[in-house]
């Protein structure tokens, strides 16, 4: 019962680690969107119109809400689908914008921890049941 109930509080803090990290992430390149003449340019770079690093801005927000706050349904789901898609697609238009595998690779590094919350998100809602 004591193992259960360690391994039960290590996946809830892994758990809630990389959900926040993601989360902070996600809020911080949001912010930068909106704000930043940097990421203005590299939404140009891509060749992003304006409008949408507006769009992914509070795309990011509201799927950072979502994932922090308790919901009911599937629209977990479709947050976590979401980010997917978005660091994916970050990923790729930053390989296809001839930018370094470096510049690159920080959309993966966000995918991982994407996934970590992910799993352990579900892995901790098995156990609940």
């Amino acid at each position: 019962m004591y193992l259960r109930q360690c391994k039960m509080k290590t996946r809830n803090a892994i758990y809630w680690i990389s959900t926040g990290l993601f989360a902070l992430w996600m809020l911080a390149n949001a912010k930068a969107y909106l704000t930043s003449e940097e990421a203005k340019m590299l939404c140009l770079h891509f060749g992003f119109p304006g409008y949408f690093r507006v769009e992914l801005a509070v795309a990011k927000v509201l799927g950072t809400i979502i994932l922090l706050l308790p919901f009911k349904g599937n629209i977990k789901e479709w947050a976590y689908a979401g980010f997917s898609i978005t660091v994916i697609s970050g990923f790729i238009a930053h390989l296809a914008s001839a930018d370094s595998m470096a510049s690159s690779a920080s959309a993966m590094v966000a995918l991982g921890i994407l996934l970590i919350s992910y799993f352990t998100y579900h892995h901790l809602k098995q156990i609940k049941k």
